[in-house]
């Protein structure tokens, strides 16, 4: 492209001697100095336009980069607090079962134990009629042998008379049938 360009300037120049000739233009310096221009520019272009418009691009897309990172991150800020708000809710839930079975197995254990210490003092109860009542019949006994042993004293000393054992036996026996009777 610079060699077409360079070759029109140059028969352009020849072809209008009148005009250039008049002004005092040398066609050769002006070709000389385009080549030099473009020479300039292509070593501008590639050393200095060239990596600035690199440096550009590059810088453009770390931007672009960055900021394309900048929403995953904070779509992922997102998603991380509504994952932890759905834990905190599990959390929260699992706290208020868990609250609640305690209370249950509570309740349960304080009526267990309730009925156990109902059961003992009716244990403990009956324990004690049957202590009472086994008092109540061996001092009925107590009091039945006394009573037939002063009978038979008693008889003793009305009739005046020694009695035997065998005596003393069946008046005993007589006397706490007849006590058992009433």
């Amino acid at each position: 492209m610079p060699n077409t360009i360079i070759l029109a300037a140059a028969t352009a120049a020849t072809h209008s001697g009148g005009i250039v000739e008049k002004l005092g233009i040398e066609p050769k310096a002006i070709i000389v100095q385009m080549i030099s221009f473009l020479i300039l520019f292509a070593v501008l272009y590639k050393f200095g336009i060239k990596p600035a418009i690199n440096t550009m691009a590059e810088r453009q897309k770390k931007i672009a980069d960055g900021l394309d990172y900048a929403e995953k991150m904070k779509a992922e800020l997102a998603a991380a607090q509504a994952r932890g708000e759905e834990i905190f809710r599990d959390a929260s839930l699992k706290a208020r079962q868990i609250m609640a079975d305690a209370q249950q197995s509570a309740k349960t254990f304080a009526d267990a134990q309730q009925k156990e210490a109902i059961e003992k003092a009716g244990d403990i109860l009956a324990k004690a009629r049957q202590a009472v009542e086994l008092e109540h019949k061996k001092m009925l006994a107590d009091a039945r042998h006394e009573i037939a042993r002063l009978v038979v004293a008693t008889t003793e000393r009305v009739l005046a008379k020694q009695l035997t054992d065998a005596d003393r036996a069946s008046y005993n026996e007589a006397a706490s049938r007849e006590l058992i009777k009433n």
